[in-house]
């Protein structure tokens, strides 16, 4: 896919992997739209790359079809996805007082990162489908999953299961939309410094990064966004899933 002069929406762009990702883009010429829940973190990033701004929920039908009625009047018709929203609450299946891990913090992890991906997806498809291909390509989707799908830790249960789960309908998805002209990949980042880790001890975070093989240190979004535009523009990756980790295979804690 040539991404300059392409319309692209970036879920969760507003920091982290996203706002890194979606500055990549527009310095590729594309004209980004930053989705985020977080309205002002939204408008910030969408002023500094001279995109448009994007608020709300890419878990609820309504609110993301709108998003994308938004971008497409700004930017005419998305033919870039890149999700990258997300949460990571820790739950324990049984927690340390001996009762049930709470079940509204297991749903609200799969909402957002399961459910919410697989709704963007399915509107941004639907939305492609529609246009004239260039280059036999008519739309490229990348999603974000994580170590975790593989390797999870202990209280990553929910997390791991919706990573799991982006992992696991990437291949089926690809399949579906290659009769559309759609690409359908995942990467799976390991360890990175994300406004969450950033606000971790720093005795934390290098323990963090010296647990990676090589090198050891954590990943900057700023690779992740490399990975995700070369996954964009390389028409013969599909239906892959890519990790990108430093060799990182995560322990039980």
């Amino acid at each position: 896919m040539n991404i300059s002069g392409a319309a692209a929406i970036v879920t969760g762009g507003a920091s982290g992997l996203g706002r890194a990702t979606a500055e990549a883009l527009a310095a590729k010429g594309a004209r980004v739209a930053v989705f985020d829940v977080n309205p002002n973190a939204a408008e910030d990033a969408a002023k500094a790359i001279g995109g448009v701004a994007l608020i709300g929920d890419v878990a609820d039908g309504a609110s993301a079809a709108a998003a994308l009625r938004k971008a497409e009047a700004a930017h005419g018709a998305v033919r870039i996805l890149v999700n990258c929203a997300g949460i990571g609450t820790p739950i324990r299946v049984v927690g340390k007082d001996g009762e049930p891990g709470p079940l509204g913090d297991f749903e609200a992890v799969i909402r957002v990162n399961l459910i919410g991906t697989f709704n963007m997806i399915r509107l941004a498809a639907a939305a492609m489908a529609k246009l004239e291909p260039v280059a036999d390509e008519r739309g490229v989707i990348v999603s974000t999953a994580s170590v975790a799908a593989y390797e999870g830790q202990i209280g990553q249960t929910a997390y791991s299961a919706s990573k799991g789960g982006v992992v696991s309908m990437t291949l089926p998805i690809a399949r579906e939309l290659a009769r559309i002209g759609v690409r359908v990949n995942t990467i799976a980042p390991g360890i990175f410094m994300t406004p969450m880790l950033a606000g971790l001890r720093e005795d934390f975070q290098q323990s963090l990064a010296a647990s990676v093989p090589f090198p050891a240190r954590l990943g900057a979004p700023a690779e992740y966004a490399a990975l995700a535009i070369h996954v964009i523009e390389n028409g013969y990756i599909n239906g892959e899933t890519i990790r990108i980790d430093g060799a990182l295979r995560m322990a039980p804690r």
